[in-house]
């Protein structure tokens, strides 16, 4: 069985999943969404019946409010119109077309959703699985051009494959059970990069207290740095070792420049700019950039050309706090909401760095801060940080460890990356075997070995028809009217 999307011409119904048919197994068929659910095309009722004080039934619009299966009510109408049964499914019918949901109680639907109510004994979940399986092909099937949207036509042409009663419970049955275990690798996976940014964070707050190179200075000699100004040490740092000493952040540089405080004319070529947006902790991230006329640049490297080696350091905004060097060859000039610090030669430059990005000058930006709405730090307190000085060849050792550590972490993350690529797959996969038949054992192929009988798809349609047909009302017949 194999799902693509035909042409869709402008104004033109959504184009179906196309099937052959012959690749359906056996005892199988190929049957229209009416024939196994009826559909209810939401209506948003007047907003005055709107509420949050959970008066009438639940009211859903649309995707803001699904979850991973059930949506949650952040709305409820006294007076609904439309309404969604338990067990009915709850699809999008407007921007975004195609996520689907499960109804948990009776409730209301706008014109943002379907209700889709599977007819006799045909499981919900079943028809669930099958749009959850071709939710890409759905989502480019909308038409408009403020946003897309499908109508209940579109959704009264979609074939879908229909097996067998009792096999499309064991169906639903297996996806339960492999999906599931793909949700709990998912949610594993999940954690790690918290767990990896927490071991960064534990690797430097060890590098910048001593304990990270407590070995090496057993078995190595000390040197300190002198003639530096000491810091006014906040309480909640750490004790350092015998041979480190504390300074400020000034102390360790030859220059501290503050960026020009405007914005830069942009252009589409010329020279390189950099923003806030381009900091990472450690990294100068050049993946997108933007440029100024070389005029601009001139302007903007007067105070101090920015040279490889160099730290900036943004002090402003969202992205605030966070320490990267500028790689080598790379020529630039500063944005706004940064500073750039260049390192004397006694003093490690990339040491500085891992001091700025650690979880200790992150609770002191956050002192200084407080809970502004737009933090900044003054160029006043960011010379006066009180930086660790440990010997030259130990702040040597510290970042070759660091670094080490660091390199193994990314080696975690480029696996984890894989292995999350790998489950988002399993879904879809878990999806597209289910609905070609391969995912559980065939009714006719264990009714073939067992030597009995069994209900193909096509007899259970003749039967939900049948009992579709004795629930409707007979309509009443039109006698003749006689003439008086």
């Amino acid at each position: 069985m194999s799902v693509r999307s035909k042409p869709k011409r402008e104004g033109e119904a959504p184009a179906e999943p196309e099937r052959d048919g012959s690749e359906l197994p056996e005892g199988w068929a190929t049957v229209r969404l009416p024939d196994v659910a009826e559909l209810v095309m939401g209506q948003s009722p007047p907003s005055t019946t709107y509420n949050t004080e959970q008066r009438g039934l639940p009211f859903f619009q649309g995707k803001a409010e699904f979850g991973e299966l059930y949506p949650t009510p952040r709305k409820f109408c006294d007076t609904p119109g439309k309404i969604a049964e338990p067990d009915d499914i709850l699809m999008t019918i407007r921007a975004p077309v195609g996520p689907t949901n499960l109804c948990a109680t009776r409730s209301c639907i706008g014109r943002g959703l379907a209700a889709i109510r599977a007819r006799g004994e045909v499981p919900p979940l079943y028809l669930l699985y099958f749009f959850r399986s071709i939710e890409e092909w759905l989502s480019r099937q909308g038409t408009g051009s403020t946003f897309t949207a499908i109508n209940k036509d579109n959704l009264s042409s979609i074939e879908l494959p229909l097996a067998p009663l009792a096999e499309q419970r064991r169906i639903v049955g297996k996806l339960e059970l492999l999906l599931g275990k793909v949700s709990s690798s998912q949610q594993r996976l999940s954690r790690v990069p918290g767990l990896l940014k927490r071991f960064r964070q534990s690797v430097l707050a060890a590098a910048c207290s001593g304990k990270l190179t407590a070995d090496w200075r057993e078995e190595n000699e000390n040197s300190p740095i002198d003639s530096l100004t000491e810091a006014d040490i906040p309480v909640d740092f750490p004790t350092l070792p015998e041979s480190w000493s504390w300074t400020t952040l000034e102390s360790v540089c030859i220059n501290v420049v503050d960026c020009p405080h405007s914005t830069p004319k942009w252009t589409d070529v010329g020279k390189l700019c950099i923003r806030t947006t381009n900091f990472r902790p450690g990294l100068l991230d050049l993946s997108e950039v933007r440029f100024v006329s070389p005029a601009t640049f001139k302007e903007r490297i007067e105070r101090l050309r920015p040279e490889p080696g160099d730290i900036v350091y943004s002090r402003e905004g969202g992205i605030l706090g966070i320490a990267c060097q500028i790689p080598p060859g790379v020529e630039l000039c500063l944005g706004q909401r940064m500073m750039l610090f260049r390192v004397r030669e006694e003093y490690t430059a990339t040491l500085l760095m891992h001091w700025l990005n650690s979880p200790i000058i992150a609770l002191r930006v956050q002192e200084l801060t407080g809970g502004s709405a737009s933090p900044h730090l003054n160029v006043r307190d960011i010379r006066a940080f009180p930086t660790p000085v440990p010997p030259l060849s130990e702040q040597q050792e510290i970042v070759r460890r660091v670094e080490k550590l660091f390199a193994f972490a990314d080696q975690i993350e480029a696996r984890l990356r894989q292995a999350q690529t790998h489950v988002d797959r399993l879904t879809q996969s878990l999806l597209g075997k289910a609905f070609r038949g391969e995912l559980v054992p065939t009714e006719h192929a264990l009714a073939t070995a067992a030597g009995r009988n069994y209900e193909s798809a096509d007899e259970l349609l003749v039967r939900i028809r049948a009992t579709q047909a004795s629930a409707s009302p007979a309509k009443p017949k039109r006698g003749k009217t006689s003439k008086t």
